[in-house]
């Protein structure tokens, strides 16, 4: 494991967040309040209830903002400015927890924020790890040619270059193979 289980999570939910809107999707995958109830309850946050409408627009803008990290992975000094942003607009209050049946780990959201202060702190303290590492490398977006999906590389020896194995990397392999038996018979 590159980084901490906590870290690696929380990076999940950054990578799900940006991926449920445009560029990244043609359709809004939070389009109201059911839908990010929806993406609380599927990425078990913590200590996030009572959301309102507030938090689904406070929500998508941060979401934006952290699409800009992923494109910016070619510029530290962007990347790094971004993030840091993103983190001090957040309430961040580290302390330890043991909620929920799972062991004890850090929380970085302030207790009682709002979902969008909670999102910004666990998932902006997650990519300082990942620069503060020397790994922004492993920030991408998914390299199929018809998808803006990002994805965050923590296979071994970085390797990964499609959001989804099954959808994007599985179309590109497939469509490499075809090229290269049309090549084969044209010889």
């Amino acid at each position: 494991m590159l980084f901490s289980h906590d870290t690696e999570h929380a990076l999940q939910i950054v990578v799900d967040l940006v991926n449920s809107g445009p560029p990244a999707t043609t359709t809004e995958q939070l389009p109201d309040l059911a839908s990010l109830q929806r993406f609380v309850d599927l990425n078990h946050l913590s200590d996030a209830c009572d959301l309102d409408a507030d938090d689904l627009s406070a929500t998508h803008r941060l979401r934006d903002r952290l699409h800009e990290v992923f494109r910016a992975a070619d510029d530290k000094e962007s990347a790094i400015r971004l993030i840091n942003a993103v983190i001090a607009e957040a309430r961040i209050s580290p302390r330890l927890t043991d909620h929920d049946e799972y062991d004890w780990h850090l929380h970085f959201f302030a207790p009682g924020a709002r979902l969008a202060e909670h999102l910004g702190a666990e998932g902006g303290i997650a990519l300082a790890y990942v620069i503060a590492a020397d790994e922004l490398d492993r920030l991408r977006v998914c390299e199929a040619p018809d998808c803006s999906r990002v994805l965050v590389d923590l296979s071994r020896n970085r390797c990964r270059r499609y959001c989804d194995s099954r959808t994007c990397g599985n179309r590109m392999h497939v469509a490499a193979y075809r090229a290269r038996q049309r090549e084969s018979t044209t010889r």
